[in-house]
């Protein structure tokens, strides 16, 4: 079972990706963390993908469709995988397909997890940080008792330029001219499923599960 998470920065994919992963045995793939690995143990493909990295430049699909086959060969993905952060392109989610196929295995569901703008905006631009304990708070989720100050040390809050409304605005907007031509991929493949993101955990992983359910039989 080859499942595709599909969702916005803000969106919660990354907390739905773990939940989904736990209740149904699958494993959890996400693309940033095969990234890290890779680059930390000094494997062939993260002295690769590190030498793009240090130059800023982006890592080919070839060299990230190459660490994902790679961990698809691991005994705890026997079962199937959740891939979490990949595609986020048609030509990636393409070249999954090939390389998929080449082992005679194909993405069998697609979940888009689907947020409004304007509730992604506030997820991702609400969030300050303590200076001295690093403490996490947000506008809107976890407020602190005292704007500006952190509840745990009385030190000054303050926001990281990626967490500003602005940066947030760019951010999502490359990831919709990015990701909505994959999403259409899926749907017009017919293993598309929508779950509206904008709910509670518990509701969007049980509708979720509900799409698994529906793909396995």
């Amino acid at each position: 079972m080859y499942v595709v998470l599909i969702g916005a920065p803000g969106s919660g994919k990354g907390t739905q990706a773990g939940v989904l992963a736990e209740t149904s045995g699958l494993a959890h793939v996400a693309s940033g963390d095969l990234f890290r690995a890779a680059v930390q143990q000094g494997t062939e493909l993260g002295r690769v993908a590190r030498g793009y990295m240090e130059r800023g430049e982006l890592v080919p699909d070839e060299v990230t469709i190459a660490m994902i086959m790679e961990r698809l060969r691991e005994p705890d993905t026997a079962r199937g995988v959740i891939l979490d952060g990949f595609p986020r392109t048609v030509e990636q989610a393409q070249a999954l397909d090939r390389a998929l196929a080449a082992r005679d295995q194909q993405i069998d569901l697609a979940i888009y997890l689907r947020v409004p703008t304007e509730v992604l905006l506030r997820r991702l631009s609400g969030r300050w940080i303590c200076r001295v304990c690093q403490a996490t708070y947000h506008e809107v989720f976890r407020p602190p008792a005292t704007p500006g100050q952190c509840d745990a040390c009385g030190g000054e809050l303050s926001q990281r330029p990626d967490d500003r409304l602005e940066t947030a605005e760019r951010r999502l907007q490359v990831y919709f001219e990015q990701t909505l031509p994959a999403i259409e991929y899926y749907r017009r493949r017919r293993i598309l499923v929508e779950v509206d993101g904008n709910q509670p955990i518990e509701p969007v992983a049980a509708e979720m599960l509900g799409a698994l359910g529906q793909t396995t039989r």
